[in-house]
């Protein structure tokens, strides 16, 4: 499969991780729309609200960059769009987040399970298509080494 020279050799081309990444980017993205009650939507305190926003934001960029031939930016936001919800589900369940304790504890909410199975699943997506398989290793190089 063809990569283009911005891709770079590190990148898969596989379609089908490509559209398993676009899917989840924009799943992420609405799943975040709809826990802050659309759009432009509600979530306090504002620094929540920002960075939801920002996420959803991103989630979009990263999907569109999926179907260019920026494909590796796309992923590498998509680590991102995937791991930066993680992150802000366990603080927000766990301790706690500065002005933001309505979640504590609240580790069983159908959304947010939902939202950290397609996160999870952008992540290896992500990771799996960022990740060099032997092959291409083997063959950059050699590139390098001019055989």
């Amino acid at each position: 499969m063809a990569r283009s020279i911005t891709d770079g050799p590190m990148v898969s081309s596989n379609p089908m991780l490509r559209v398993v990444g676009l899917v989840g980017c924009l799943a992420v993205t609405a799943i975040h729309v709809i826990d802050q009650g659309g759009i432009p939507g509600s979530k306090d305190p504002g620094y929540i609200q920002a960075l939801y926003y920002l996420l959803e934001i991103v989630g979009v960029v990263a999907a569109a960059l999926l179907l260019t031939r920026y494909a590796r930016s796309g992923w590498l936001l998509s680590l991102g769009v995937a791991a930066g919800p993680v992150v802000g589900y366990v603080l927000s369940r766990g301790p706690g987040l500065p002005h933001y304790t309505d979640d504590i504890g609240n580790w069983g909410e159908p959304l947010g399970i939902i939202s950290l199975l397609v996160e999870g699943i952008l992540l290896i997506a992500a990771t799996t298509s960022l990740l060099p398989a032997p092959n291409r290793m083997q063959q950059v190089t050699q590139s390098v080494q001019g055989t």
